[in-house]
């Protein structure tokens, strides 16, 4: 196997309408460019609405993805329905792009059980929220579809901060030693929380550690939808020629807080978050589909007011679930459960007022 050395330059198909020309990905009709837009308009809507809703004291702690979405909606449009996601944190809402409802998903968020889902229905594996432990997962499972002949790969998502844990060493150098079906994709927005690269990391770029796996790193610009896309297209049909798995750095930077809990002002520059938000990826596709004549501001709304609705919907539904039985944190913890919890549930309905 050639080992290929990482890509330095990020990849980029859209350019900036002046000085830097746009480019084209072969094979994406008009139609399925609309469709992207579509995509990152949803999971947009869906984070601007999730913010809301935290405010109002609707749901707890939420991790934001704004600025976020061409990475997710790119990759996701270069798989096949039977390919696996192994979302972080950071990609709770990637189920939507699978049909999965709005309402699932914000019920998680709200702590329900209406929040689960079998990953079955959808080839969505269960949010993760330590970090880099689902590396292993979409490895493992990455490698019993190539033991069972089976055509389907798996993509993994993770923050920079992930490749500092050895969850993701065991994981990469797994899946590359097996040659697993596997795209392993870097969100580096260039923040752990309140760490910053430099300190995550000696190597030049990220990418560079697919080549201590043996495997191909490689480079993209993670505000650039079509080049999140092609990127991904290539890794997953180098999985599915039984070459192995394909590092992915998308390199993008937080404009947003880590979550609602976070306050960024004690360890962000403010100018360049500011920069970042004009080059914003809804806004920056938008405008490229524009010169391409394929969007009108009718047409840009009524995809927003599709998206709206979809928001308001799933509200709706996550809200007019009744609520759990407090019984259910205790049930499935024990083979043989202490006698104490007993009490402890008859404690909790009494605070519970239930």
């Amino acid at each position: 196997m050639a080992v290929l050395p990482a890509e330095r330059d990020l990849r980029r198909v859209i350019g900036d309408g002046e000085s830097i020309p746009d480019g084209e990905v072969e094979g994406l009709s008009d139609e399925d460019l609309l469709e992207l837009h579509r995509r990152l308009v949803l999971l947009r809507t869906y984070d601007e609405r999730s913010v809301v809703y935290h405010r109002q004291g609707r749901i707890g702690t939420y991790a934001i993805f704004w600025n976020h979405e061409a990475m997710q909606a790119g990759s996701v449009f270069a798989l096949e329905r039977e390919d696996w996601i192994f979302p972080s944190y950071r990609e709770s809402a990637i189920g939507l792009l699978r049909g999965l409802p709005a309402s699932t998903i914000l019920s998680w968020w709200r702590g329900h059980p209406a929040g689960w889902w079998n990953p079955l229905d959808w080839n969505v594996a269960s949010i993760c929220v330590p970090i880099g432990t689902q590396v292993p997962h979409a490895a493992g499972l990455a490698w019993g579809k190539k033991l069972r002949g089976e055509s389907a790969c798996a993509i993994v998502y993770f923050g920079d901060g992930a490749t500092s844990e050895g969850s993701f060493h065991e994981g990469a150098n797994f899946a590359a030693v097996m040659r697993a079906p596997l795209v392993l994709f870097c969100n580096n927005n260039q923040w752990a929380i309140s760490t910053p690269l430099e300190a995550q990391t000696a190597a030049e770029t990220l990418a560079d550690k697919a080549v201590g796996y043996g495997i191909p790193g490689v480079r993209v610009d993670g505000c650039d939808v079509l080049a999140v896309y092609e990127a991904t297209r290539e890794a997953v049909a180098r999985a599915r020629a039984g070459e192995g798995p394909t590092f992915i750095e998308a390199v993008t930077y937080r404009a947003a807080p880590h979550a609602t809990a976070d306050d960024p002002s004690a360890y962000i520059d403010a100018a360049r978050v500011e920069e970042e938000k004009q080059r914003e990826c809804v806004g920056r596709y938008e405008s490229y589909l524009r010169r391409l004549g394929l969007l009108s501001d009718e047409a840009a709304e009524a995809v927003r007011a599709q998206a709206a609705d979809v928001m308001r919907e799933g509200i709706a539904a996550a809200e007019a679930e009744p609520p759990a039985d407090p019984s259910l944190v205790f049930e499935h913890a024990y083979a043989a459960p202490p006698a104490s919890f007993e009490t402890d549930l008859a404690e909790l309905r009494r605070v519970l007022g239930g």
